[in-house]
């Protein structure tokens, strides 16, 4: 069994791993993504990506167990999954011309020797302007309702930007490979390692 999990059932964060070439397992953690009242956004993904990880944790010793969690952040309020095309729409009619920063929090949870770290990564977006047509068309074609945002960068998304801004593109697509690849070789697993 492989000794890396990534708690997600997302498969973009799957694919994002598989590039990374190591062995991994997956399971979908259930938790409640509810913000808390008040909760600042750094600590809302660092709390629900840690708590995806620990769902996992008892069942896998002596494993690395990541978890992610992404929020879209526009003019102080935090955006979750629109869930229908409706909210879709419109949190995509609110970003015409405007920035969107996106956080993405990074956990993994090293459950052989009792560790775990907590980061998150930020990336920006600059949306193009978009008339009511285009956003209709990219909702009904891309269907994002799972996605923070309403897009998805890897596919049809990239047609509503006007320039991306961050360090980790993969940062908006769901997890931080970059800080990802450090932690892992911090625990002893090099994706550039010995095969």
């Amino acid at each position: 069994m492989p000794r890396l999990v990534l708690a997600s059932g997302s498969r973009w964060r799957r694919q994002l791993l598989d590039r990374l070439a190591l062995p991994y397992a997956w399971e979908s953690p259930d938790i409640d993504e509810t913000p808390r009242p008040g909760e600042a956004p750094e600590t809302l993904v660092h709390r629900l990506a840690l708590a995806k990880a620990e769902r996992l944790a008892a069942t896998h010793p002596d494993h690395l167990i990541v978890g992610a969690d992404q929020v879209a952040l526009f003019e102080g309020e935090i955006l979750g999954k629109p869930g229908s095309e409706a909210t879709a729409r419109a949190q995509l009619a609110r970003f015409s011309g405007r920035r969107v920063r996106f956080l993405t929090g990074l956990a993994m949870i090293d459950t052989g020797h009792g560790r775990h770290r907590v980061c998150h990564d930020s990336y920006e977006v600059v949306f193009r302007r978009l008339d009511e047509r285009e956003i209709a068309t990219y909702v009904a074609r891309e269907q994002p309702l799972d996605c923070a945002g309403s897009f998805r960068m890897e596919g049809l998304g990239i047609t509503l930007f006007e320039r991306l801004e961050g360090d980790d593109p993969n940062t908006l697509i769901g997890l931080p490979l970059i800080r990802l690849c450090a932690m892992l070789r911090e625990a002893g697993l090099d994706p550039l390692g010995e095969p």
